[in-house]
């Protein structure tokens, strides 16, 4: 039997606008681009943090942001997620048995990812409570065909670019099926959006792996450690930090991956050849 999922708002809003551009000849054209905007999230009456936002999905979006910053521990804690883009303001209503840790609250790093995010409390002490599965290999011929799965995926960047996506992809074999895919401004909102999807949906992180077009930073690692999900891919490349945490965990990061070329900057003992 499932547990009930908290009371959600869908506040579904236009992800593009219209303006003007002129083209290297001088020819006017309207063109749509990104409608980046704020949404500040609310945790019982308190305000927590404004994320800068597509508004895709913005509920999932607030749900996975408090999934992957460990500030609840089951979607059971959330009452209610309620979004009010006149106000640009997502109210989140916890269970009376469930409070916010202040301490940890107070604890916070600023990263430097697209859209800028937060992370509270510490790192590393997230990264030493992380546990991945060992075993969960991913054939090579698989890699190839999640990068062709993602290429014919039609996306909002096509038309507006300016936005990164992340997708949650299904393996079976050598067989790939994308089951989430979200675009936003910044490449942590998308992550944390579909976290927020998997416990909506509850989808377990077993049989899957992550996918991004964003530079696989700390962050980013962090936070696909805390979905459970053991293989990330990205069509960018990775930094100094997020290779280190992801050796420390026991993480594949695979990046520069288009077409059939890619690097495996950790743990290639998970790819098969």
């Amino acid at each position: 039997m499932r547990k009930p999922k908290p009371l959600l708002s869908n506040a579904q809003i236009p992800l593009t606008q219209t303006i003007t551009a002129w083209d290297e000849s001088g020819t006017q054209r309207e063109i749509a681009i990104a409608a980046e905007r704020p949404l500040t999230v609310y945790v019982n009456k308190r305000e927590l943090v404004t994320l800068m936002t597509l508004g895709a999905a913005p509920e999932a979006l607030v749900i996975g942001y408090l999934r992957n910053q460990r500030l609840v521990g089951s979607l059971s804690e959330i009452t209610s997620v309620q979004v009010d883009w006149e106000v640009e303001a997502a109210a989140v209503w916890l269970a009376e048995s469930v409070a916010l840790e202040s301490g940890r609250l107070q604890q916070r790093t600023v990263t430097t990812g697209c859209g800028q995010g937060t992370v509270f409390g510490s790192i590393m002490e997230a990264v030493d409570a992380v546990s991945l599965p060992k075993t969960a290999p991913i054939h090579h011929e698989t890699i190839g065909a999640l990068l062709e799965a993602v290429r014919l995926h039609p996306t909002l960047y096509k038309i507006a670019g300016a936005i990164h996506g992340c997708a949650l992809v299904a393996v079976n074999g050598t067989e790939v099926a994308i089951r989430y895919y979200v675009e936003d401004v910044g490449r942590h909102n998308a992550v944390d959006t579909i976290a927020g999807w998997m416990w909506l949906d509850d989808i377990p992180a077993a049989g899957h792996v992550f996918y991004t077009t964003g530079r696989l930073t700390s962050e980013m690692v962090l936070k696909a450690a805390l979905m459970g999900i053991p293989i990330v891919v990205s069509r960018s490349g990775i930094s100094a930090m997020g290779y280190h945490v992801a050796q420390r965990l026991g993480m594949t990061l695979i990046g520069r991956a288009t077409g059939q070329h890619y690097l495996i900057y950790t743990h290639p003992e998970r790819v098969a050849r």
